[in-house]
């Protein structure tokens, strides 16, 4: 089992644009529409997610069973303890379907981390992350602009009422910068950093117990070490996957309930 060891690279997969030998339809349309592995990863995941929704509720029973038991429990979490506690009945019911979307999207992409052969999340790179802040951002932005209109929504979310008129100058920059920059930017960077760390971390772990174990026999003791530490990291990252799915559908309801309640700093 000694083998060669190849030292773990991430170039391929994190800046692909380099590397259209790992890609395919690279040559089509000036590779616009070029999938990597991680792109089809991506597809795959969203094919499995909607396939499950469709076979769970194509044909639903009074009294469900089976795989409709599992996905109406699964919404029912999102609805009852993300979106109506942040929100209440009546908006949460209102934002439950991209709530709902953003949460289950968040946690197959990042089940793929842990899977074999996959072994890697598409939300370790930040295009995704990107799109999900984005649908968040929007989402807020929505939801004050249907309440108060756009204009209002803005003044109110910036001005805080009763402040000297001095402090505006200091205080409007930095509430702006919170509310519209730094809230969809957090969203992606969060996502997108804990999967990137913990995949390099799985893959430091496990190509050193091959190392220490196959390609290095004297120091099988410490490859011992390593697999052990790379299997409770595993674990960790299990609690990770559903932990980083709850607090960006979380986020994105705190957001939202920021916005319809905009004038009530």
């Amino acid at each position: 089992m000694k083998g060669t060891f190849h030292v773990p690279e991430l170039d391929p997969e994190f800046f692909p644009g380099e590397y259209y030998g790992h890609q395919i339809f690279s040559d089509f349309a000036n590779g616009w529409f070029a999938l990597d592995r991680i792109m089809l990863i991506r597809l795959l995941m969203a094919v499995v997610l909607v396939v499950l929704f469709v076979v769970a509720f194509r044909n639903p029973k009074l009294v469900p069973k089976g795989i409709q038991n599992v996905a109406e429990h699964a919404i029912d979490f999102v609805r009852v303890h993300i979106a109506e506690d942040i929100l209440g009945k009546k908006e949460g019911r209102r934002f439950l379907p991209v709530i709902a979307t953003i949460f289950f999207a968040v946690l197959f992409w990042n089940v793929t981390t842990i899977v074999p052969a996959l072994n890697i999340s598409p939300n370790a790179r930040i295009g995704m992350p990107i799109v999900l802040a984005l649908t968040a951002y929007i989402a807020m932005i929505y939801a004050g602009s249907k309440r108060y209109g756009f204009g209002k929504f803005i003044k109110s979310s910036v001005v805080i009422p009763n402040l000297p008129p001095a402090l505006h100058l200091l205080v409007v920059p930095i509430e702006f910068f919170s509310t519209f920059v730094l809230r969809p930017v957090t969203l992606a960077l969060r996502l997108m950093a804990n999967f990137l760390a913990g995949h390099i971390i799985l893959v430091l772990l496990f190509s050193a117990t091959n190392f220490f174990v196959f390609q290095f026999n004297a120091w099988t003791a410490v490859g011992g070490l390593t697999l052990v530490a790379a299997i409770l990291f595993t674990v960790y990252e299990i609690i990770i996957i559903f932990l980083q799915a709850y607090i960006f559908a979380l986020l994105t309801s705190v957001y939202i309930e920021l916005s319809l309640h905009a004038d009530s700093h």
